[in-house]
């Protein structure tokens, strides 16, 4: 397949400057993750229970979702290595604060003002990736962005782990925060926008007004909404996994030892890992495998949930939670497939807002039911059958949203090809 006419061309410096801005979102969700494999240390270390420390990741991720908005505006404005300078030094803040806090209430705001750096890492990175590769590259760049973030909570889940057990919660933190120095420097000194020759074209800035419009046209794509459906629906059963909830269901309501826990968790990762390759060459090739994939993500982690929380035993066997977290695996780069729904519905001035829009919908699922997991906890006297039952709704209420939507996606796409086929017919030589 030929470059699209102004296309950016790709090829090694895109690749070398590209891996600088993923380098940023790497360390992002090192940070980010951090907490899912410290929830127990963290409970017994500001002595908390189990509604007092979902709000650590509920916190993190209400501050996530309320920026994404903004973000997007803000990439649209000031372009990538702006942004991206300001994320790496709240989220490096945050951690390096998380490190140091005395108390529930400090830490409390270091998660905040990492949540906060950390949502200007990925919709920065998208938007390089679209100003650096071809269009017909965008859904192999937003899988491979995030494979990226995977490793990262490959990382947190391996080394961190064994550093915050080997010297201790506040040498482990601080030490992880010197990443975020590192890729300071490498973004300063070597990222840039975009190729020399493919400037965007400029365009007014008009303050609120200029906002209003921006976020509303973007809305009114149902190609948006669809991809923020997307992006809820499949997302969050890992996301919430990951984050917080995974190592206490494993060890307190499986019985298993961190240890064997935290290999179960870097299952997830490395099935995430595979499945974004597959996912993204496919939908690379088959534009149309797009939904069928969303959806059968869907099924199959609703599928394994029910059966290991309805197992008749007390506890499920290993088989079905290695099953449980290979399938957890494909949730991730399911919800990748949101932005190839909500990428081709906007124009260059709005992919930011756009992805914005998009990334919101995962992090709301997540942050809801992280929320309703620590209080059904509490409430029933940490019965994990119950509270994990939340996934269910969501997830419910999520596909009725995308079976809503498909088909006005479908007919807008299908008016958008026939357009540019037009516009294609009349270009003079």
């Amino acid at each position: 397949m030929t470059t699209l006419p102004g296309d950016p061309p790709g090829g090694r410096r895109a690749m070398a400057v590209w891996g600088i801005g993923v380098s940023v979102y790497f360390v992002a969700v090192i940070f980010r993750t951090s907490l899912g494999v410290a929830g127990l240390d963290a409970a017994d270390r500001f002595h908390v229970n189990a509604s007092a420390l979902s709000t650590f990741s509920i916190l993190q991720l209400l501050v996530y979702a309320g920026m994404q908005i903004p973000v997007g505006l803000l990439v649209d404005r000031l372009g990538t290595r702006k942004v991206l300078t300001i994320g790496v030094v709240l989220f490096t803040a945050g951690q390096l604060g998380f490190a140091f806090s005395p108390s529930y209430g400090m830490a409390l705001a270091s998660r905040a003002l990492l949540g906060c750096g950390d949502a200007m890492t990925f919709i920065s990175v998208l938007r390089l990736g679209t100003r650096w590769f071809p269009a017909r590259r965008g859904p192999l760049v937003a899988q491979f962005a995030g494979l990226a973030g995977m490793a990262g909570n490959l990382v947190s889940t391996l080394v961190l782990a064994r550093l915050l057990h080997g010297v201790g919660w506040t040498a482990a933190f601080a030490g992880s925060a010197l990443a975020g120095v590192v890729v300071l420097v490498l973004l300063l000194l070597f990222l840039k926008d975009h190729p020399e020759g493919y400037e965007p074209e400029p365009f007014p800035h008009q303050g609120a007004a200029y906002v209003r419009r921006q976020i509303a046209a973007s809305w009114r794509e149902p190609g948006t909404r669809l991809g923020l459906w997307v992006h809820f629906t499949t997302q969050f059963p890992a996301m919430v996994f990951l984050l917080l909830w995974g190592l206490p269901f494993l060890v307190q309501a499986q019985g298993l030892s961190r240890a064997t826990a935290g290999e179960l968790l870097t299952l997830v990762v490395l099935s995430n890992m595979v499945v974004g390759l597959v996912y993204g060459q496919i939908i690379a090739r088959h534009h149309a495998a797009r939904l069928p994939l969303a959806l059968g993500t869907v099924a199959a982690t609703a599928v394994v949930w029910a059966a290991t929380l309805a197992y008749p035993a007390d506890r499920a066997p290993m088989w079905m939670l290695i099953v449980l977290c290979t399938v957890l695996g494909s949730c991730g780069p399911a919800s990748m497939i949101g932005f190839d729904f909500a990428r081709p519905a906007n124009p260059a001035e709005r992919q930011g807002t756009a992805s914005g829009i998009t990334n919101m919908g995962g992090f709301v699922a997540s942050m809801t039911t992280l929320f309703a997991i620590g209080v059904l906890l509490d409430a029933t006297g940490d019965n994990y059958t119950v509270a994990f039952s939340a996934v269910f709704v969501l997830q419910a209420v999520g596909v009725g949203q995308i079976l809503r939507l498909r088909k006005r996606v479908a007919r807008r796409e299908r008016e958008r090809l026939v357009a540019s086929r037009v516009e294609t017919v009349h270009v003079p030589a």
